[in-house]
C-alpha cells in the first residue's frame, strides 16, 4: 500500500504527516514533530471507523501546550524524583517540570523535537522510520544519544513500534510513545474493559514517584489480572488511586526479562474494538486521563474538548526513578550497548 505524505506548517515549524494504510484498511498517521502518533483508525463491529487516539486537527495543536498526545517520550519516560540521579560518580541535574519532579524528558524532550522520516514498503506492512540525534547535555543528560524508532503497520492489525539507541557516554534511557486511547472515538473510558498481566504495581508517594516496593494487586483495585471496567475502578476508595484521582501507576508485567510477551488487553463493548498489547519492557503505566481538564481545556480533533478520564494510556517503559533506586531494572546504557525494545499494539474486533 502506498504511504501517503502530506507537509504541515505552523509558526515557522515545517513537518510531515505520513499516513500508513495496511491491507485491511486500518490506518495510522505519524507526525514528524514529536514523532507523534497523531491518529489511528479502526473499523468496530458494524465496520464503522472511528479514530481511536486523541490529537488535534492541525500542527498548530501539538506546538502548544498539551499533555503528551501520541508524543514519543525520552530521554526518560516518566519520573525521576528531584531532576536529579548520579552515575558513574557524577550527579546530573534534569529539568524539574512537574511538581517537584522530572517527567517524560523535560519540556523540550522528545516531544518536541523534530525527527528525521524514511518511509518504506516493507514486507509486513508500510513502514516510517524515524531518526534523531540528542546531543550531549540535553536536557542534562550526558551523551550523545541517537535514537532509531520505527513504526510499522502490518497487515496482521498491528501497529508495531521497534525503539533503538546507542550512546557515546554512559546515561540512562527509558522511551515509550504517549497514546492516548479511546475505542470508542468519544466520551470517557469508564465503559472499557482492561486486562493487565500484572500481578504486582507500585505504589507511589504524593508526587507520584515509587515507594520502592513491588506491591500484590490481590485485594485492591489494583488488580485487573482478569477483565474488568475501569469505571468502577475510578471510583474505588484507596488512598493510592484518589493521590492522582485515577490510575497514574507503574505495573510489573509478569514475564520473562527481554521477552516479548503480552501486558494488557481493552475492550469497547458496544463498538466491540479491542486493542492488545505486547512488549519486550518490563512494565506498564496506567494512566486514565485524569489531568486532561486539570490542566485546562484541550480542544482536540473536530474541536471537541476532551473530557477528564476521555482515554487511557498503556505506556510501556522500564520503572519510573529506576536511576535512584538500584533494586529496579537498570535503565543504564553504556557505549558500545544497544539499547533495542518493541512494543506491539494489535487491534481486533469482539
Amino acid at each position: 500500500m502506498p504511504i501517503i505524505e502530506t507537509a504541515v506548517r505552523a509558526r515557522g515549524v515545517e513537518a510531515t504527516i505520513y499516513t500508513l494504510r495496511n491491507a485491511g484498511g486500518l490506518e495510522a498517521e505519524i507526525l514528524t514533530y514529536g514523532g507523534t502518533l497523531r491518529a489511528l483508525r479502526a473499523p468496530g463491529r458494524d465496520g464503522q471507523m472511528a479514530d481511536i487516539v486523541l490529537g488535534f486537527d492541525d500542527l498548530e495543536g501539538y506546538l502548544g501546550p498539551h499533555p503528551y498526545l501520541g508524543s514519543l517520550i525520552g530521554r526518560y519516560a516518566n519520573r525521576i524524583r528531584a531532576g536529579r540521579f548520579s552515575l558513574g560518580g557524577a550527579t546530573y541535574t534534569l529539568a524539574v517540570n512537574n511538581g517537584p519532579n522530572h517527567l517524560h524528558g523535560g519540556p523540550g524532550g522528545f516531544h518536541r523535537v523534530l525527527w528525521e522520516a524514511q518511509p518504506l514498503d516493507a514486507p509486513d506492512g508500510p513502514s516510517l522510520t524515524l531518526a534523531y540525534s540528542s546531543p550531549d547535555g540535553e536536557e542534562g543528560y550526558p551523551g550523545r544519544l541517537s535514537v532509531v524508532v520505527s513504526y510499522t503497520l502490518t497487515d496482521r492489525n498491528d501497529l508495531r513500534i521497534d525503539y533503538e539507541a546507542r550512546a557515546d557516554r554512559e546515561t540512562v534511557v527509558n522511551l515509550t510513545n504517549h497514546a492516548y486511547f479511546n475505542l470508542a472515538g468519544e466520551g470517557t473510558i469508564h465503559g472499557h474493559e482492561l486486562q493487565l498481566a500484572a500481578s504486582r504495581f507500585l505504589p507511589i508517594d504524593e508526587t507520584s514517584i515509587p515507594l520502592g516496593e513491588l506491591r500484590s494487586v490481590v485485594g485492591t483495585p489494583f488488580d485487573f489480572r482478569r477483565p474488568a471496567l475501569i469505571g468502577p475502578r475510578l471510583e474505588a476508595d484507596d488512598p493510592q488511586i484518589r493521590l492522582a484521582q485515577g490510575f497514574d501507576h507503574c505495573y510489573v508485567i509478569d514475564k520473562t526479562p527481554g521477552e516479548l510477551a503480552f501486558a494488557a488487553r481493552v475492550v469497547e463493548p458496544e463498538s466491540g474494538r479491542t486493542l492488545e498489547v505486547y512488549t519486550t519492557q518490563p512494565g506498564v503505566q496506567l494512566y486514565t486521563g485524569n489531568f486532561l481538564t486539570a490542566e485546562g481545556t484541550i480542544v482536540g480533533k473536530g474541536g471537541r474538548a476532551y473530557p477528564q478520564y476521555g482515554a487511557l494510556c498503556l505506556e510501556t517503559q522500564h520503572f519510573p526513578d529506576s536511576p535512584n533506586q538500584p533494586q529496579f531494572p537498570s535503565t543504564v546504557l553504556r557505549p558500545g550497548e544497544h539499547y533495542r525494545q518493541t512494543t506491539v499494539y494489535r487491534l481486533g474486533v469482539r
